[in-house]
């Protein structure tokens, strides 16, 4: 099949909280014409709001490129008057939080009409949120329910300008307190997550044999129950049971958590060729997995939620209140979360025009 027959991805980008960054970053990115290229873009927000955060970071003075709103293809979401009044620029509130959960409906809303192939979300306060009567622990489990999916994951893919190597590392559990991960964790899970792990690999970047490495939950991964005893008493089985069941897959682990990291980040800074490391990383908990890629990858790493019946990312930074309407907020991570979306949509777009083009002949 030619490349010239096949459509080009169709995004949507949600504006975030208004108080925040978003805006900005999205107005930045935008303004890359290496960003929109090759891609079908629209916008979810309010076109009053957004025009109104754009002449607040022209008049902070800098001068880094802006797209001005007038030229993006837009829907724009009505606001009542008392929301729009309430939203301050640097201070997530029950307004900020309303508007934001108003963007994020409309784009999950068109997404499951088909209306779009990804989703690109601007960051969101979860306390804003809670207090506009929203209570969800993170977007991912907003679009889980939208969109019917009962398994999702949050996968972070970071590429090295080093080196051109992809980081991808996916979290088992995620925002809960870490005195409740060892109850959280069952075999059940293990597996359902590494399924979502696996199924990704193959239909989103293309890999059939991939290599997965997975980390042990204690130091030393329990250093044989001296550390703690998940490991002896049922991860170890787990794995052994998971290997014979993918024969096609390389299975790793339980890798001691400390060490699991010291490969991919040589491979990251290019210390060490690709082929020596993983393909992707299991890690059992939050910051298990988000430190490391953070240290390696804070403005790169893209949050992507695999599980879904479209492709969903975003940058892996929060609304920074402190610093929003300002004009310093670093687009670099927002535009990441955007060529990774129509990367993954253009493999899905082209996977799925192969099926319906042997299923015609």
């Amino acid at each position: 099949m030619k490349n010239s027959e096949i459509r080009r991805p169709r995004l949507v980008l949600t504006l975030g909280d208004p108080a925040g960054i978003g805006a900005e970053v999205i107005l930045k990115a935008l303004a890359d014409p290496d960003v929109t290229k090759n891609n079908d873009m629209t916008v979810v927000g309010n076109r009053e709001l957004l025009a109104k955060i754009h002449t607040q970071l022209l008049e902070a003075g800098k001068v880094e490129p802006l797209m001005h709103p007038t030229m993006l293809k837009m829907i724009d979401v009505p606001l009542d008057k008392d929301v729009r009044d309430g939203i301050i620029i640097g201070k997530g509130n029950a307004a900020s939080g309303k508007a934001s959960y108003a963007f994020m409906e409309r784009a999950i809303a068109s997404a499951n009409r088909g209306e779009f192939d990804a989703i690109v979300t601007a960051p969101i306060a979860k306390s804003a949120w809670k207090m506009a009567g929203y209570d969800y622990p993170g977007q991912t489990e907003l679009l889980a329910e939208k969109s019917g999916a009962s398994r999702v994951g949050m996968l972070f893919v970071g590429r090295s300008p080093y080196s051109g190597w992809t980081l991808r590392a996916l979290l088992v559990t995620t925002h809960i307190p870490l005195c409740q991960v060892s109850k959280v964790l069952t075999p059940e899970l293990m597996t359902e997550k590494l399924d979502l792990l696996v199924e990704c690999l193959r239909q989103d970047f293309g890999l059939e044999k991939a290599r997965i490495e997975i980390a042990g939950l204690n130091p030393h991964s329990g250093e044989e129950g001296q550390l703690g005893t998940e490991e002896q008493d049922w991860l170890i089985s787990w794995l052994e049971q998971e290997r014979k069941k993918r024969p096609n897959l390389q299975l790793s682990g339980l890798t001691p958590p400390d060490t699991m990291w010291v490969k991919p980040g040589q491979a990251w800074f290019g210390k060490i060729e690709p082929s020596k490391v993983a393909d992707a990383y299991l890690a059992l908990y939050h910051d298990q997995g988000l430190i490391p890629v953070k240290l390696m990858a804070f403005d790169r790493a893209v949050n992507t939620s695999i599980g879904l019946p479209f492709v969903r990312t975003s940058p892996d930074h929060g609304t920074a209140f402190d610093i929003a309407g300002q004009g310093i907020a670093d687009a670099t991570s927002m535009k990441a979360a955007i060529k990774l979306a129509v990367e993954l949509a253009n493999q899905r777009i082209i996977v799925k025009s192969s099926i319906n083009s042997l299923i015609v002949n």
